[in-house]
Formats: structure tokens, sequence, C-alpha cells
């Protein structure tokens, strides 16, 4: 990487690691802490208060997304960022339940990925995206396994309102970094032609990875709805999970940083990518089989090799698209990527839970595995881009080929 490469990478990533951190610190105390406030008794509506969050995040991702190919980067992000703060801060200040639930939505409407996504796509050279992609997604994956040791302890202290407020100071310091530490913004996307959202939505391709992207996460949520009760039944005490989730999580940034990145650069992304989905299918066959025998030593191992194939894929991905997407539409593209992540956590946390109570974790699991068929079934006919920047995972509209695409 150039120093601009690396300068626009590491502040892009402390942004997004910023903004996670703040939510993810909520997340594992949010469902006991809510108890203790006016309307905490009701199931339902802390159910609410947790997941409209997503909601909002996934109405609004394409708007902004739009947004950020015709008025700019930085603006969006600012503002996004000022609209989480301002969510945090209701949350802190929150009396009740149902101030949660305007909180949580305030937070979710803040909704950047797209527009950080984009703006790295900008400044970044096609073959060194996937690496700086891998860096956003690593400091998400940090940040949720520093929240799992971080947030009992700072819940027993301050409480779920000084939680919110310390992730408002989070949201804001994301500011300062957009303002003094980000690189200027490229002009690429400066008056944007309109017809983005429609080129998008007929591009084989990025619909092929819109698809990934929806089952990578659904998959993710929807396990994660058993797999504390599988290590619970290896032996291993919920309030020490986080032995497990930080160790396997670091090792698998160690075995995808000496695989990933090295394979890449020898013309072998697409061996990988798919290697990675069927990596994941079977860990879901795996997990059917702990299930059902507990050992921890297995779930450990499974949980890693998880790992593996979700950052790859993770990182993979949102390179494929913004290679894929016209410059004019990169924050479109994006966009609608990140609405089929956020509906993938919607439709993983709903359907999990309801395969949860009705068939138990072999139905989570089942289901899980068959989705990872389905999509590396449909992902088989993708191809690695050269190095152009409308020419990977299969061809689009803007190609001679797009007709047989189609």
């Amino acid at each position: 990487m150039t120093p601009l490469e690396l300068r626009a990478s590491g502040s892009l990533a402390s942004i997004f690691a910023l903004r996670m951190l703040g939510l993810f610190l909520v997340l594992p105390v949010f469902a006991l802490e809510a108890r203790r406030y006016p309307g905490g008794d009701d199931p339902a509506l802390v159910g609410l208060a947790m997941g409209i969050y997503g909601l909002t995040q996934g109405l609004l991702q394409i708007p902004l997304g739009m947004a950020s190919d015709r008025f700019g980067r930085k603006p969006v992000i600012l503002a996004g960022l000022l609209c989480f703060a301002l969510g945090s801060a209701l949350a802190a200040w929150a009396p009740s339940v149902h101030w949660l639930v305007a909180g949580r939505a305030l937070q979710g409407a803040g909704a950047i990925s797209a527009a950080v996504t984009a703006f790295l796509a900008d400044v970044t050279r096609d073959q060194v995206r996937t690496k700086a992609m891998a860096l956003v997604g690593a400091s998400i994956a940090l940040m949720f396994a520093l929240s799992l040791v971080l947030a009992p302890w700072l819940a027993a202290r301050i409480g779920l309102s000084g939680l919110f407020t310390l992730t408002a100071v989070l949201a804001v310091g994301g500011m300062a970094v957009v303002a003094w530490v980000v690189p200027p913004e490229p002009v690429v996307h400066k008056d944007a032609g309109r017809g983005g959202l429609r080129e998008v939505l007929a591009h084989a391709g990025l619909l092929r990875l819109n698809l990934g992207v929806f089952v990578l996460h659904a998959v993710q949520l929807a396990m994660w709805m058993v797999v504390p009760g599988v290590l619970v039944h290896s032996g291993l005490a919920a309030d020490d999970h986080w032995k497990v989730y930080l160790p396997t999580v670091l090792l698998s940034f160690v075995i995808m940083g000496g695989g990933l990145f090295r394979l890449e650069r020898k013309g072998h992304l697409r061996a990988v990518f798919l290697f990675s989905i069927a990596l994941i299918g079977l860990v879901q066959l795996g997990f059917l089989y702990v299930a059902q025998a507990p050992s921890l030593a297995a779930a450990a191992v499974l949980l890693c090799l998880f790992f593996v194939g979700f950052n790859a894929l993770e990182a993979s991905q949102p390179s494929l698209a913004s290679r894929l997407a016209p410059p004019t539409h990169r924050g479109t593209a994006l966009g609608v990527y990140n609405t089929l992540q956020s509906l993938g956590f919607f439709a993983g946390g709903a359907v999990g839970g309801w395969l949860a109570k009705t068939q138990g974790s072999l139905g989570v699991f089942g289901v899980c595995a068959a989705l990872s068929l389905l999509w590396l079934v449909v992902a088989w006919p993708m191809r690695t881009p050269p190095g152009g920047a409308h020419a990977a995972a299969g061809p689009g509209p803007s190609q001679p080929a797009a007709n047989a695409a189609q």
C-alpha cells in the first residue's frame, strides 16, 4: 500500500471500530439491563429496542449510499455519525424502554457503512483493496471480541445509561477522525448521473454478491442463537465464553492474513472465495455433530474455522462489489450491498430464533448448512477481476456479455 492508502485504510477502519465498539458494548448486556427500566418486563418491547437499530439501518443504507454519490462521502459520514451520537445520547437519557426504542432507531438512522466502504474503494487500487477491506473487517471483529470482555465489567459500574453515553463519545471521536485524519476525498463520485440504482439492481455479478452477503450474515446470526448453548453444554460457563471467542478470532486473522492476501496476489481469489463458502457450510455440519456429542475442543476448532471463512468473505465481498460497481454509482451499489447485509441480520435473528424454538440447534445448523450450499452453487460462476473496475464476479450490464449474464 502507498502511504495515502495506508492512511485512508487505517483512519476509515478506525471510524468503523469506534462506531462498532460503541454498538457492541451494549449488545451483551442490553436484554438484562433493560429490565430495570419501566416497560422492561415486556420481552417484546425489549426485543423491539434491540432490533429496531437494524431496521432503520436497512431502510437508509441505499438512500445514504446514493447521497454519498451525489454530495460526497465525508458530508454523509459526518451526518451519519452525528445521528448515531444523538441517538446514543437519547438512549442514555431514556427514562423508559419506549425511549430506548426511539434512541436505538435514531442510532440506526446513521447508516454510514456504504459511504465508508465506497470512500475506501475510491482511494485504494484494485490490487490492494481486499487488504484494505480486511482491515475494516478485522476492526469490527476485534471490537466484537473486546466488547464481550468489557461489556459486563462496564455495565456493572456505569450501567446501560453509561454505556450509551460512552457510545456517544466514541461517535464524536469518529467525527474528529473524519474531519482531521481521513485524507481528502477524490472527486470520482461528484455529479453522478441518475439511474444508478437501476443499473446496480440489473447487474448479475452484484446480485450474486448481494445474495452472498445476505446468506453470510443470516447464517452468522442464526448460528449465534444456539452456539452459546452448545458451549454451555460442552462445559464452559456463559461468563467464560470470551475465553473461546477472543483466541479463535485472533487466530483466524493470523490464518487469513497468511493465506488470503498471498493467494490473491497469485490470482487465486476465486478459489479462496469459494473455499471460504464451503468452509462455512462444513462448519455447520460439524456443529450438527458437536450439538449431539458436546466437546469444547471441537467447538473451539469449529469456531476458529468459521471465523477464518467469515473474515475472508467479509474482506473479499465488499472489495469485489466495489470493483464491479461503476465509480459514479459505487455508493449506490454498496448501499444495496449493506442493505442486504442488514436484512441478513434480521432474517438470521428472526428465523434462527424460530428454528431454535421449534427445531432446536440441529434445525438451525441444518438450515445454515443448506443455505451455504445454495450460496456455493450461485457463486460458482464468478470470475476473479483482472484488475479493472468492472470485471469481477461475473459480467454486468456495462460489458458485452451482459445479456448472457442475465
